[in-house]
């Protein structure tokens, strides 16, 4: 099959941009945990792009785009185990190709930050080694398996294909694969490990929104990669994804803080940078299937919405430290059950038509259908694997550890030499060490 150097570059790049959101989130994250937490929480994303790289090339890539036999609708197989033979294969996309290893970087990327984002609901207070046992398993049994029943096909009209693609669920770059899996999975992880000590009686704030701001920036930027590159072609689709991804954020960064300003009397940073990211969180699924106007719509409902969900977590009494549940799993649900309504075929004939369209509520029906599976499952799931590891490793340090800091204690690091900036006053060299002692003057 001929590839197209084109859309292979495109993908190339895209790839990329969708591994840079992982180093991003954690920035993202990082500022927004504590100042004794920052590393080990930048740590988690970082150790997911080691544990979930490797795991997605051995076995990960097979399970997920493979052919399961039997249990196809299900589960792909291990025929691809390796990436074996994958060399010169191409993916076709209307008569041209990229590579097939292109396509299989893609797909890691977005394994990677699905597990890093989990993280998040858990800050302050997970063993790293549990964190790192957890990730490998928890992808294994959760992340592939859902990623098969959406996005896998054996290309054939009539043929095989993972039981929510047979099904007629859209679900363009993620909605339910990434983010309500990993929100729903965040929540069953964090009623497992508990709340942080002196939650929520003690204030844990952000400890550098620049650093929020520097986060959302990069995932913005990456996420461009996320929707657009998932056409798999430099496109028509691709654009319209890449307009839904501008256009869809700035109305939900836009929503949030008009929420914030009625409801808290002023407008934040870190509410404009939530906001991006629940823009982006629930533009992701409905990307190539709606118009940009749909898209305005979609973003304003999605950051008004979430602006109000992350609140849950203290009427309901979960510890979801950095507001994964609330961003990550309503916003997923909002822009899935969307496509229900925005959806048209004027824009991607690929698609459906949502109920605005005049295409009745049989897609919406097949958007729920697809949002409560992936909620039970993942929920169900995460939970036991928590429960399990909680059990044979524990998951949560001592008290002590927390109250010093687990940068200090898991990773005998800290992000700040609190000690150097309080010895040194001034600038230059005359910081670097305390001023000599005076002499004594004798009389």
């Amino acid at each position: 099959m001929k590839i197209d150097s084109g859309s292979t570059a495109w993908m190339l790049t895209s790839t990329a941009l969708v591994l840079l959101m992982t180093p991003g989130l954690a920035f993202f994250y990082g500022g927004m945990s504590r100042a004794k937490s920052v590393l080990n929480m930048m740590m988690m994303s970082f150790v997911s792009i080691a544990v979930v790289g490797m795991a997605w090339v051995v076995y990960g890539y097979s399970l997920t785009f493979g052919d399961g036999g039997a249990l196809s609708s299900f589960i792909g197989g291990f025929g691809d185990w390796g990436l074996v033979g994958l060399e010169k294969v191409a993916t076709a996309d209307d008569g041209t190709g990229i590579p097939q290893l292109v396509f299989v970087a893609f797909q890691a990327t977005f394994a990677i930050i699905t597990v890093a984002l989990i993280s998040g609901a858990v800050a302050d207070r997970v063993k790293f080694g549990a964190w790192v046992v957890f990730t490998l398993v928890w992808v294994t049994l959760v992340y592939f398996p859902i990623a098969h029943w959406v996005w896998w096909s054996d290309g054939e009209d009539g043929g095989k294909a993972g039981w929510l693609f047979d099904l007629g669920a859209l679900d363009f770059a993620g909605g339910t694969v990434v983010h309500i899996n990993a929100g729903v999975a965040a929540l069953a992880l964090a009623l497992v490990v508990g709340k942080r000590k002196g939650w929520p009686k003690e204030p844990m704030r952000p400890h550098n929104l620049p650093f929020v701001l520097l986060g959302a920036g990069l995932l913005w930027f990456g996420w461009f990669g996320f929707n657009a590159g998932s056409a798999l072609a430099a496109g028509s689709t691709a654009a319209v994804a890449f307009i839904n991804t501008l256009v869809a954020t700035c109305a939900a960064a836009f929503a949030w803080i008009v929420v914030e300003k009625l409801r808290d009397g002023a407008s934040t940073t870190l509410g404009i940078a939530s906001g991006v990211v629940a823009g982006l969180v629930a533009i992701t699924p409905a990307c190539a299937y709606i118009t940009p106007l749909g898209a305005i719509a979609l973003g304003l409902i999605a950051g008004a919405v979430c602006a109000f969900a992350v609140g849950l977590k203290y009427r309901l009494g979960y510890d979801d430290s950095l507001d994964v549940v609330g961003v990550h799993m309503v916003g997923g649900i909002v822009g899935a059950l969307l496509i229900g309504f925005l959806a048209t075929t004027a824009v991607n004939d690929g698609g459906a038509d949502g109920l605005f369209a005049g295409g009745g509520v049989e897609l919406l029906g097949k958007q729920a259908v697809a949002v409560v599976a992936t909620l039970v499952y993942s929920f169900v799931v995460t939970y036991v694997i928590a429960k399990v590891l909680d059990l044979v490793m524990g998951l949560r340090i001592s008290e002590d550890d927390e109250a010093t800091g687990i940068d200090s204690t898991a990773h005998a690091e800290t992000a700040y030499d609190f000690g150097t900036i309080r010895a040194g006053i001034g600038s230059g060299a005359t910081a670097a060490a305390p001023a000599a002692p005076a002499k004594k003057v004798e009389a």
